[in-house]
């Protein structure tokens, strides 16, 4: 693709920009602005990418994941900014995923362990966390604030903070992984994927992209349920104190 016909491209923002000034919408500037910062984003990481890539640097490899995980905290922490010590929350439960996933790729040798694979599939999983943290911190809150009263009463009854809270937990972490299982539930019928339509276009065998499809499908469904349910279980002490009673919500700094 030249820079030519990735220009001819920017139609497909002119678009929603038409249409939000016509219906009123306001949304033109936010447009505007996420589209530059995609660009200048994006240009950036690919010089940075074919530098880390060339120079296959182990510290570099570290580098990139440690800003990806700086990002993705900065963007969810919006979201769970009413629960003590959620930026450090997020922070472990990103590292957590991110081992996780690379301890499974790389012990068992899946995919080498090289730049060139290490920080793609580093970038889809804490994306993906970064997404699913988003959808249950903004579900919690929320379920907390409406079932309060039904957790000060089971509270009050010699419950404990783990059960006064189960419902809200367990429900917002099954609202916040839906989307992954139901997308994953009509793949390749209703939609083919990204990565997989990225190496057919660049004439790889259909076979082996669905492959690594696979694969990074399955690793998105393991980092669903584990984000949602170890951020679950890291934020919901924070609503209590040290006597078990459960603590006003505050905005934090």
């Amino acid at each position: 693709m030249s820079y030519l016909t990735l220009t001819l491209a920017l139609i497909f923002v002119l678009i929603p920009i038409i249409l939000s000034k016509t219906l009123h919408l306001d949304l033109e500037k936010d447009t505007i602005i996420a589209t530059v910062r995609s660009i200048i984003q994006l240009l950036v990481v690919g010089y940075v990418l074919q530098f880390v890539f060339a120079s296959e640097e182990f510290i570099f490899i570290v580098l990139m994941i440690v800003l990806m995980i700086g990002a993705a905290t900065q963007n969810a922490r919006k979201k769970g900014a009413s629960i003590r010590g959620i930026t450090w929350k997020l922070i472990i439960t990103f590292i957590f995923i991110e081992i996780l996933t690379q301890a499974i790729l790389l012990g068992f040798q899946i995919t080498p362990p090289t730049a060139q694979y290490i920080i793609p599939i580093s970038g889809m999983v804490v994306g993906n966390s970064m997404v699913l943290a988003i959808l249950f911190l903004n579900r919690f809150t929320a379920e907390v604030e409406a079932r309060q009263d039904e957790t000060e009463l089971i509270l009050s009854l010699g419950g404990t903070p783990k059960q006064a809270i189960h419902t809200p937990l367990v429900t917002s972490i099954k609202a916040s992984t839906i989307p992954t299982i139901e997308s994953q539930k009509t793949i390749g019928l209703v939609q083919l994927p990204g990565m997989m339509s990225g190496q057919i276009i660049a004439g790889a065998d259909p076979v082996q992209a669905v492959q690594f499809q696979l694969l990074v499908l399955f690793l998105l469904l393991t980092t669903a349920i584990v984000t949602s349910i170890f951020l679950g279980f890291l934020s919901y002490p924070a609503l209590f104190n040290d006597k078990m009673q459960m603590m006003k919500i505050r905005n934090e700094k």
